[in-house]
């Protein structure tokens, strides 16, 4: 398999995670392969999952060609499952894990995914190809439902307004009239600094693929998951997520008391879970020229302790956003 980017801060998540030969690591995110092909280069096992059946068909070959004591082992499942799939495969606690949170390049490249704007495609936004699509829910969702996922996923102010344009111009099907629908709402025109509808695109592909849940459903799986030793990266792309992976270290750490409006109320741990997180990190001026996508993207990691994980009770995606 030919990788078709190069992952963001690729040199900081394997410093992060400092992988060595005889390790066993999990890449909660496969995507292309990047993060995985830099860890099996270290000499580490990579136990890798994606929810993205594309990117298990594009990941064979490399699998393959690690040979029969392989080095990537692929698991089309959830990273949210990181525990079960595991346990499953007959591996005990592993020495890192690596999530890249949100759409991969591979997705926003192919218009028909229906992730981007950029060029048309249908309105799909399916991380798993399978469920409800943008289209079904921006079709079927009465005005007030998809104004409250704008809002809470897109930070838009203007949610409202675009709700109910949209309503208005149904059956919306396509990336395209999406995009136009959301700049007409908002009086945007070709020129100015920030197209609107990256807000919009993005509140709606988060609703769609549930994303939130799954971030707080991985991060306590990375927790359960990880050797005393282990390490934990996180890449994220929104302010969302970020204050989540803040979060949740902060509170893993022992920096801050459990529960938040971000994360479930944790039981207290006899001990910290993971040492001090790291500070976050964001691209350089050198990255961000040669990949202006990474522009967004933020790195935060710690290291496992050796106290046990703790429990906590779920909570659904609309209150990890409020």
């Amino acid at each position: 398999m030919t990788a078709l980017h190069i992952p963001v801060l690729l040199d900081e998540v394997v410093a992060a995670l400092a992988p060595a030969p005889g390790m066993v690591m999990a890449d909660g995110t496969f995507g292309a392969g990047g993060y995985a092909r830099a860890l099996i280069a270290a000499g580490a096992q990579v136990h890798a999952f994606d929810r993205d059946p594309d990117a298990i068909a594009a990941g064979l070959m490399l699998a393959e060609a690690t040979g029969p004591s392989p080095s990537l082992i692929l698991h089309h499942r959830r990273f949210s499952e990181l525990a079960e799939t595991l346990r499953e495969a007959g591996v005990g606690l592993v020495d890192g894990v690596v999530l890249d949170i949100g759409v991969s390049s591979m997705q926003l490249d192919q218009a028909e995914r229906g992730f981007a704007f950029q060029t048309d495609g249908p309105l799909d936004m399916r991380m798993a190809r399978d469920g409800e699509s943008a289209a079904d829910f921006l079709n079927t969702a009465d005005e007030a439902q998809i104004a409250d996922v704008i809002y809470r996923y897109g930070e838009e102010r203007q949610s409202r307004r675009i709700a109910r344009a949209v309503v208005a111009a149904r059956p919306v099907t396509t990336t395209r009239q999406f995009a136009e629908i959301v700049r007409r709402a908002l009086g945007w025109h070709t020129g100015e600094k920030k197209d609107p509808a990256t807000r919009t695109f993005q509140a709606v592909r988060i609703h769609i693929n549930g994303e939130l849940d799954e971030l707080a459903a991985g991060l306590a799986a990375a927790e359960a998951v990880l050797a005393p030793g282990g390490r934990l990266a996180v890449v994220t792309f929104h302010s969302l997520e970020d204050r989540m992976v803040k979060q949740f270290l902060r509170e893993a750490s022992g920096m801050v008391p459990g529960g938040s409006r971000h994360l479930p109320e944790l039981a207290r741990a006899s001990a910290p879970v993971f040492g001090k997180p790291s500070a976050a990190i964001r691209p350089g001026d050198e990255e961000l020229a040669r990949n202006p996508r990474a522009r967004s993207a933020t790195l935060r990691w710690a290291i496992r302790s050796d106290a046990p994980p703790r429990d906590r009770a779920p909570r659904s995606q609309g209150e990890l956003a409020a």
